[in-house]
């Protein structure tokens, strides 16, 4: 493996770093001049809109319909999240060396009929938690199979000094539809009742699954007689994140977001509802205001990242999160409280989307095409895998001593990320590293 000096080229200006990656004139970003990162983008977009909706809908539905208890909250969280721990590596694996549309299309259907049993068993009058474990379980293996293929088919879509750009859109678009998906949840739920918001979430997927239709890709599966063991191909994305200088420092920093992260989202909403009062509608407002910071955070990423460079820009954003999560412990109930927690949640998410959009660029740009879903659900499986067991940590916590005790332990693990990049080469990492050979140029 190279040093990781190596990997960090002098800051050229943009059209001589684009001509330095691909030998060519650099290429303007134009969504027309993409049609399938365009399809691409509207379905994983609709999909997220009928998910947020899903994620006002599912805790008002289960604290205001089926009274929910701490325990009952951490165990849909557990069964949402264990898939990834299960799945991850062997979806990554698969996806490197098959048909990818397929998954996408496959996964979307199920999900849509998964969330829509819960309307159907509410008219029957069979809802209860039983159906709702089911149906987090089931749409969580659905979503790490979905994802599999949804972050890593990014590179086969644009050429790739665009990567970047692309990430942006992507991250703007998702935050985008997380907010437009917030308040039309709030809003069904408010109108209609938290059981409605579902046949939102179920018609989301399916049009996720028609886009799915509407997309080409340049890289072909390998042939059958070409492709590794399964338990081999999982094993050569392993040894490549680990022996791959500027990716193997982040996957520390980003699990340990991710339990962090957990142990206060598992109760976010549980304690905007029940302590803070929120209500259903106070819920969506806060969850929609922080998809806008998203955003933002997105879109600025590219900008800043070619300022200050990738390295600083990430250290940064991992450093702020955990301070902006710190009003939501110490607010009382009151419209005052809950513009502040919006204020705080927005510029919380905007770091959150910049550094996910230049981390995830950064290691699409030094992953060959026949490592990127492997490489994708490697990081999947170190920093998802873990929520399942920091979920069950909240629940553990919460009954042991309270809901802001697992809060507050979640804050204080999100300060370990920042202190590990400060100490690690990633901060030097001042341009964005040499893109490899991209699927669009291999199959020319």
């Amino acid at each position: 493996m190279p040093d990781f000096d190596e990997l960090i080229p002098a800051k050229p200006g943009p059209d001589k770093a684009d001509e330095a990656v691909t030998g060519r004139p650099p290429i303007s970003f134009s969504l027309r001049a993409h049609p399938s990162f365009a399809a691409y983008l509207t379905g994983e977009a609709a999909s997220l809109l009928g998910t947020s909706a899903h994620a006002v809908a599912l805790p008002a539905l289960a604290v205001l319909v089926l009274h929910a208890n701490p325990g009952q909250i951490a165990t849909l969280a557990v069964l949402s999240q264990a898939p990834a721990f299960v799945l991850a590596l062997p979806a990554g694996a698969y996806v490197d060396q098959h048909p990818k549309r397929p998954v996408l299309i496959g996964s979307d259907l199920v999900a849509a009929a998964a969330v829509a049993a819960i309307p159907l068993t509410a008219l029957g009058g069979m809802l209860s938690f039983p159906v709702l474990y089911a149906v987090a379980l089931i749409v969580g293996s659905a979503t790490v199979l979905h994802l599999a293929v949804a972050i890593a088919v990014v590179p086969e879509l644009v050429p790739a000094p665009l990567l970047h750009e692309a990430n942006s859109r992507v991250g703007s678009a998702f935050s985008l539809a997380d907010t437009l998906g917030a308040y039309a949840g709030a809003g069904v739920v408010a109108a209609l009742g938290a059981v409605h918001a579902f046949w939102l979430d179920a018609l989301s997927y399916a049009l996720s699954a028609w886009c799915a239709t509407r997309i080409r890709l340049e890289h072909r599966a390998r042939p059958a007689q070409e492709r590794e063991r399964l338990g081999s191909a999982m094993w050569t994305g392993l040894v490549f994140v680990a022996h791959t200088p500027v990716v193997r420092p982040l996957v520390p920093s980003l699990s340990l977001t991710g339990v962090g992260a957990t142990l206060i989202e598992v109760y976010r909403a549980y304690y905007l509802l029940t302590v803070l009062d929120a209500g259903a509608l106070g819920l969506g407002i806060v969850t929609g205001v922080c998809g806008i910071g998203g955003v933002i955070g997105a879109l600025k990423a590219p900008r800043l990242a070619g300022r200050f460079g990738p390295g600083p820009v990430m250290l940064a954003a991992f450093g702020l999160y955990p301070v902006l999560g710190v009003p939501l412990l110490l607010a009382r109930p009151g419209p005052g409280w809950l513009a502040v927690l919006a204020l705080t949640g927005a510029v919380q998410m905007a770091a959150a989307t910049c550094a996910g959009t230049t981390q995830r660029s950064v290691r699409q740009q030094l992953t060959p095409a026949k490592l990127q879903g492997r490489a994708q659900q490697t990081s999947t499986w170190l920093v998802s895998g873990t929520r399942p067991f920091a979920s069950a940590g909240a629940g553990v916590l919460a009954g042991a001593f309270s809901v802001p005790t697992a809060m507050w332990t979640g804050t204080a693990i999100l300060c370990l990320p920042p202190l590990l990049l400060l100490v690690s080469r990633v901060g030097r990492l001042t341009a964005m590293p040499l893109a490899v050979v991209s699927p669009i140029q291999e199959a020319a």
